[in-house]
């Protein structure tokens, strides 16, 4: 019996151990993103790619814009270089700009992403602006803390507008980039735009890891807070403290929050508590039919376009 007793023991361990190891490995490569990287079929991953993860491609930039822009290179408080583009109404235009709107894009995406949202705002008579975050599109750095580092980006982009005098100010983004804004807004004072509108943000870094894992098609318990935990330790931060439904408690200006209620990654009990939370009184939520975690402007553009016009009103 004692023999037969330590074989068990021996044998969960080692399955805790495994199990572990490719979490690891797994939470390692989903937070990085590299260049000359040609993403991989599952065929072309093989079961150890499967299992330990793979190294994923940094996103293409493919500009589509049909309005005129200009390249702008920010510069973070740690030290990357971010790519962005900058849509300004000239002086011949028949109407002053109204403001300036400035993008965050979601995790893999970049700023050709959110073109459609870009050309929208533009056309509603808005300035844009729009970054790729750091290890995304053409900006620097290969590391994606999803959302906690990000925040430096979100401060990098609202300084340079505000110090070209801009007074209307306001911050759009979508998933990761709706998350990012409500971290930055909680950890940097002078990040005080005039409105927001926050699209499918994750409540929390676990349950985004949990969202993920979801539609991959395993449970998301355990392996959700395995991925959390070595995700966070491989970045050196606490990634359970990561919780945009909290952070949005230090927001007081106008919020748009927009959801899509097919979206099989961010929950409807996430998408309620960043809405409780908001210490914002002057607070909307619009919640679409049929939409996943995707644009909701490509997906239901007139809907879209009808709410994010009479909000910036």
């Amino acid at each position: 019996m004692r023999k037969l007793f330590k074989r068990i023991v021996y044998f969960f361990l080692f399955i805790f151990v495994l199990v572990n190891i490719l979490s690891a490995s797994q939470a390692y490569y989903f937070t990085r993103f590299y260049d000359n990287i040609k993403p991989q079929s599952g065929a072309q991953m093989g079961i150890s790619g499967m299992l330990l993860g793979v190294p994923l491609p940094k996103s293409i930039i493919s500009d589509s814009l049909k309005i005129s822009h200009y390249n702008v290179t920010l510069n973070t408080q740690d030290g990357l270089k971010l790519a962005s583009w900058h849509l300004q109404h000239g002086s011949s235009d028949s109407v002053k700009a109204k403001g300036t709107i400035i993008m965050f894009h979601g995790h893999g995406s970049s700023r050709s992403g959110v073109i459609n949202e870009a050309s929208s705002f533009y056309n509603l008579g808005f300035n844009v602006f729009m970054i790729d975050f750091r290890a995304h599109g053409q900006s620097e750095g290969n590391i994606s803390s999803i959302g906690y580092y990000e925040s430096r980006d979100v401060k990098a982009a609202y300084d340079y507008i505000a110090a070209g005098g801009e007074k209307n100010i306001v911050l759009w983004g979508i998933s990761l980039g709706a998350a990012t804004i409500t971290k930055a807004m909680n950890d940097y004072p002078n990040v005080q735009p005039k409105k927001i509108i926050l699209e499918m943000p994750f409540g929390s870094m676990l349950a985004a890891v949990e969202g993920r894992v979801r539609i991959m098609g395993m449970p998301d318990e355990p392996i959700g807070v395995l991925l959390t935990f070595w995700g966070g330790t491989e970045l050196g931060v606490w990634a359970f403290s990561n919780k945009p439904e909290e952070y949005v408690k230090a927001i007081t200006c106008p919020v748009l929050l927009q959801w899509g209620k097919s979206d099989p990654r961010v929950s409807e009990k996430e998408t309620d508590a960043v809405y409780a939370n908001l210490a914002s009184k002057e607070k909307t939520l619009k919640e679409y039919d049929g939409i996943a975690h995707e644009s909701i402007c490509t997906k239901a553009h007139e809907k879209w376009m009808q709410n994010v016009s009479t909000f910036l009103k």
